[in-house]
């Protein structure tokens, strides 16, 4: 597992030590945990590689509020991508009726490189034809 992926997954199991298992909202619904928030987050394509944001290794942290939201600490391969919007509205789309509202918090350190792609990213990568 590369260090972002470990980093993910231990975000995820502090987050769900934090939430607790089995944790209820106010409506007495079961709450989402960060685990169900990097899921759902695989339904979110970068635009330009077609590979799913999780395993480009651009989710960087998720945490979830008292209140249910989620924030989502992101990077893109590049700080200069013009499609923040797209991944937003996927961001959104994939989410909805899992959290009550989210932000993305967009960071740039540490700065994003091919190492932080999943197995399972590369694996995505290379039936498209890149390199890696």
């Amino acid at each position: 597992m590369n260090q972002n992926a470990t980093d993910v997954t231990e975000a995820a199991e502090q987050q769900h030590d934090a939430v607790g298992a089995g944790a209820q909202g106010a409506d007495g619904a079961a709450s989402p945990e960060a685990e169900d928030v990097l899921e759902a987050l695989r339904d979110v394509v970068d635009p330009e590689l077609g590979v799913n944001v999780v395993d480009l290794g651009l989710v960087y942290g998720v945490t979830l509020g008292e209140d249910g939201a989620a924030t989502i600490d992101m990077t893109l391969t590049s700080a200069a991508c013009p499609l923040t919007d797209v991944i937003e509205d996927q961001a959104a789309a994939a989410l909805e009726g899992l959290v009550p509202d989210f932000a993305i918090n967009w960071v740039w350190l540490p700065p994003w490189g091919p190492d932080k792609i999943t197995e399972d990213g590369r694996e995505q990568l290379r039936a498209l034809g890149f390199n890696v």
